[in-house]
């Protein structure tokens, strides 16, 4: 009998969902698109603060593992439930994360005992705020050459962590971590600047 997702440990997850990294595709942004109106749909637009499409597949010219990360953002009133059961509707599987900033909720689509089945979706659930992924996202965006500098990188982490998704994304945080807070830095002074 096959474990349920949330009982297979970090080894078992990696040996099912190796990181595997993709040249970027341009459907990645429409995938998201129908994914948004889906949540907007399901949630109700008077709950959500906004969504946006984070993570590598959201940064053309980027390689990427191929699932489409997003951050959703509600009010702080919305109930969990309501959050949880209608992401649930839609193919999403709730995966409480205590180490994430409130309300400590992740879900994921397209994953299954055996593997991955269709397309891979990450949805992080936050309360209103000043997100670093987002920073980071506009910040590679803008920058071709450390967009660069991220995509050696991940090749590199690629091949060293192929089987531990957590160690993968544990090396990057430091260049993630030093390019949003420079993101930062530079928006201020843009701000400074233009008032």
């Amino acid at each position: 009998m096959k474990k349920d997702l949330g009982q297979m440990t970090p080894d078992e997850l990696g040996k099912i969902f190796p990181i595997k990294l993709s040249e970027h595709k341009a459907e990645w942004s429409e995938f998201f698109k129908t994914e948004r109106e889906l949540i907007y749909h399901r949630i109700g637009k008077h709950f959500i603060n906004k969504i946006e499409h984070i993570g590598s597949t959201a940064v053309a010219d980027l390689i990427s593992k191929p699932t489409v990360d997003i951050l959703l953002e509600i009010q702080k009133s919305t109930e969990d439930h309501r959050v949880i059961e209608a992401l649930k509707s839609i193919g999403y599987h709730y995966i409480p994360k205590p180490e994430n900033p409130p309300p400590h909720m992740m879900f994921v689509k397209g994953y299954t005992p055996e593997g991955f089945k269709g397309q891979a979706y990450h949805i992080h659930v936050r309360y209103p705020g000043d997100w670093d992924e987002i920073y980071f996202r506009d910040y590679l965006r803008n920058n071709a050459e450390i967009r660069k500098q991220y995509g050696e990188l991940k090749r590199i982490l690629a091949v060293k962590y192929r089987n531990d998704r957590d160690g993968y994304t544990d090396a990057k945080t430091e260049f993630v971590k030093r390019i949003s807070e420079l993101a930062r830095q530079e928006r201020k002074i843009s701000e400074n600047t233009n008032q």
